[in-house]
Order: C-alpha cells, then structure tokens, then sequence
C-alpha cells in the first residue's frame, strides 16, 4: 500500500495566500518539524516546556523505572548467594531428651553460606525478561509520545491564541463601525426617513458583535493559561511571548511517510507493538509455571564454642544437591492462568491493529483537511477581496455624493466580518498542519545526536533518551 485515502492521496493544495503546499511522499520528517513555522518566540515556548513540562518528567520516571526493573530482573540468570552469622548463649537440659544429665550453658558461634540456581529449563525466566524489556519499549515509546503531543499542543495553543488576537482587534473595529451605524439609523429614523426597524437591526447586530469579544478573551486567556501549564509554571508566574499569526510561516512543503513506515514511527503503535510482545512473554511464563522447575543449591557451616577456637574441624559442615518440583494439582489456577494469558495477548494484538487502522485514518482525513482547507481559504480570500473592492467602490462614490455615509459603514461591516472568517481559515490551515506532523509520529527518529549541530545552526530540541 502506497497511499491513505481511497483512490489517491492529494499531491498537492490549492494556492491560498500565496502558498500551495506539497505532499511529499517518503520524505523525512524533522524532529524539530516546529522550527518549520520559522517562530523564535514558539521555539522559545517549547524549549520552556521540554525543561519543566511535569509530564515529561514522569515519563522519563516511568522510563527509567522500567529500565531499572529490566536490570533487577537479569539477576536470575545469575546464583543466589547468601551469608548468615549467628552468636547465641544457651542453657542445655537433657531432660527434653529423656536424660537425666545435668544442665550446661555455653557459647555457640555459626557461619554458613548458601549457594542456589535454578535451571531454566523450560524458558519461564528468559520469557520473564523478554517481557519486562518489552515494558522498557513500552515506556520509551509512551515518553517519546508524551514529546510529541506536548510540542504538538504548544504550536496548536500558540497558534489559536495569535488568531484569537486577530479576531478581537477585528471585531472591536466591527463594533466601532457598527456604533456609527446604530447613531446614524438614530438619527434618520428621527427624522423620518427610514423606519425604526432599522435601527433595532443595526443595534441587535452590534449586541451580537460586542457579545463575542467576552467569548473571544475568554478563550484567548484559557490558552495563555495552557501555554503556561504546558511549560511547566501556574499562569500566575509565567507568561509565553505573544506570537502575532502573520509572525508564522505556513511550511510549503510536507513530508508524508509511506504506510510501510509509518508502523514504525508512530510511538502509539510501537506501545501498542510492545504491549503486544510483553503480553506473548507472559504465555510462557505461565506455561513454564505449568511445567517442572529443578534447582541445584549448596551450602557450607562452621559453628564453635569459643572465638578462641575458630571453626575447628569437628564444627564445619556442607551439603549439595538438586531439587525438582511440579505442579499436581492447583485446581485448574495455572491451566486458567495460561489461558487468560492468551487471552491478554489476543486482546493486545486486537488493539495494536485498531491503533494502526487509528493512524491511517488520522492521516488519510489530516491530508485531506488540508486540501479542503486551502480550498476554503481560497474562497474566503475571494470574499475578503470582493468585500475590499466593494468597500473601495463605495468610499468613491461617498466621495463622488452619490451615496451616503450608512452605505460606507455596510461595506466596512462586510469587509471586516469577512476579514475575521479569513482568519478563522488560516488559523485552521495551521492547526490541521500541526496534526499531520503529529499524524506522522514528529520525525523523533531523525532527531540530531548529543552534541550534534543541527543544519539550521539553531539550538536544538531533545527528543526523548
């Protein structure tokens, strides 16, 4: 399979604001595919949340948790050696012996060691690390997603919160002339000339206007308060740096991974892929919980009456031997066990092919919102540009005193409200851009080595261990 969407994947979009993106199929994703927005004040914001994002830094606990039980549990390759010391002063009656010898007190001293090692005969232990390196993979690919939906949040967030800028200065101009418009209707209307209808038109599209800049700063706080969360700080200490959306640049050209690799890339996938490999080392450890297990162990003593006599010869002692024991009867606990192993392992398979399916369609709908987006952008471009003329044709013949002054405050009305849908189009254009990187997995596997300088001589960004 070559392609996402039914029948083909767009090539390219249609020219919006002077920028027609292209598709590049089986490009490289950048690992830092947000620097391609050509923002210092985004790539600040970023470098602030990869420092101090709380998230981050429990995914890399949970990381090097998982790394650590890994390593603890490589030790059952190896034997079992334990040390014990003992000092006692005892009274002795011979009596419990059915003697009638008199009671003695004395010293006793003891040092024993022990040596054992089970035999992995049946593979139960190799399985068991199998599946706690599969927890490590699981852990490395849930931190590389944590990285990846907090970048993608913070471009989103940054880009919402410029747009939502834009529509406030908008609207208030809106209100402004909608003001005038109401003053003048007043006026006419009191004198006759136009029915007071009118005027109730005019002030219920001006009450309409003037109640969606609440709505408007509400949200534009929200995300000045998310971009604060995101970075690591309350909103009460940290504030980003404002970003304006023509500071942004709309990246022309997009790789889109082929479908052989994207099941390679995403971080969910490869959790789902890992989920799915610990969960087929857990069959055989239950299988092997089923079968014989033997142990080789043995340990050698010494013991003394006094410290004066260490370890004499008639107080050293030792033992070796082999132990085997099986299962007989469990009431069916490690038959059912194995089963619901199985069981676990079907249920992972089930869910990493749901999360793949998952990713193709985010993909497939992604380069598709965006060809639709250029192509509403598009239109919406036409009508700010019709509204701009008709508002330049009106201002001539205002000029020329062939209309009136009303005529000019409609025509400014319609250019700015086509000005706030306009901006509504490229603000979508960006986010839907923002989610096909995100679709695409964020390019971690090409990040740049310790140390390395990256192309763009900027500084770069970690991206995961």
């Amino acid at each position: 399979m070559t392609h996402y969407s039914s029948g083909a994947d767009p090539a390219a979009t249609a020219a919006a604001h002077g920028t027609s993106q292209q598709f590049d199929a089986g490009a490289a994703v950048a690992a830092d595919w947000w620097r391609l927005f050509h923002s210092m004040q985004l790539d600040a914001v970023i470098g602030e949340a990869f420092a101090h994002n709380p998230g981050l830094d429990a995914a890399q606990a949970s990381l090097r948790a998982s790394q650590d039980n890994l390593r603890s549990g490589y030790g059952i390759f190896f034997p079992t050696i334990d040390a014990a010391a003992g000092a006692t002063r005892e009274r002795f009656s011979a009596l419990g012996f059915g003697a009638s010898a008199p009671s003695s007190v004395f010293n006793l001293f003891t040092l024993s060691s022990t040596v054992s090692y089970a035999l992995d005969i049946f593979g139960g232990q190799r399985r068991l690390v199998e599946g706690l390196r599969a927890e490590v993979d699981v852990a490395h690919a849930n931190e590389r997603a944590t990285y990846l939906a907090l970048a993608a949040n913070i471009v989103n967030t940054v880009v919402a919160e410029a747009a939502y800028r834009a529509e406030i200065e908008a609207t208030e101009q809106l209100i402004e002339l909608q003001k005038e418009q109401v003053g003048i209707a007043n006026v006419q209307a009191a004198a006759g000339t136009v029915p007071y209808a009118n005027v109730l038109t005019l002030q219920s599209q001006l009450a309409t206007s003037q109640a969606a800049i609440p709505q408007l700063r509400q949200k534009l706080v929200q995300s000045e308060d998310l971009l604060a969360v995101l970075a690591g700080h309350t909103p009460a200490e940290w504030q980003a740096p404002p970003v304006r959306l023509e500071e942004l640049t709309l990246p022309a050209a997009l790789p889109v991974s082929l479908p052989s690799d994207l099941v390679r890339q995403r971080p969910d996938i490869l959790a789902a892929e890992a989920t799915a490999h610990a969960a087929s080392a857990e069959i055989g450890v239950a299988t092997a919980a089923l079968l014989p297990s033997i142990t080789l162990s043995g340990s050698l003593g010494a013991a003394t009456h006094s410290v004066n006599n260490l370890f004499p010869s008639n107080g050293k002692s030792w033992s070796v031997g082999a132990g085997a024991s099986a299962p007989l009867f469990e009431g069916g606990t490690l038959w059912y066990r194995r089963k619901a192993a199985i069981d676990d392992y079907n249920q992972s398979m089930a869910l990493y092919r749901q999360t793949v399916l998952a990713a193709f369609e985010q993909v497939a709908d992604t380069l598709r919102a965006l060809d639709h987006d250029a192509a509403i952008l598009v239109a919406e471009d036409e009508a700010l540009a019709a509204a701009t003329e008709a508002l330049r044709l009106v201002q001539i013949n205002y000029e020329s005193g062939i209309a009136t002054y009303l005529d000019v405050l409609l025509a400014d009305t319609q250019y700015r409200q086509a000005k706030i849908a306009d901006l509504q189009a490229i603000a979508m254009r960006y986010q839907d851009t923002v989610a096909l990187f995100a679709a695409l997995g964020g390019g971690w596997w090409n990040a740049q080595p310790a140390g390395a300088e990256p192309a763009n001589a900027q500084p770069e960004a970690r991206i995961g261990n």
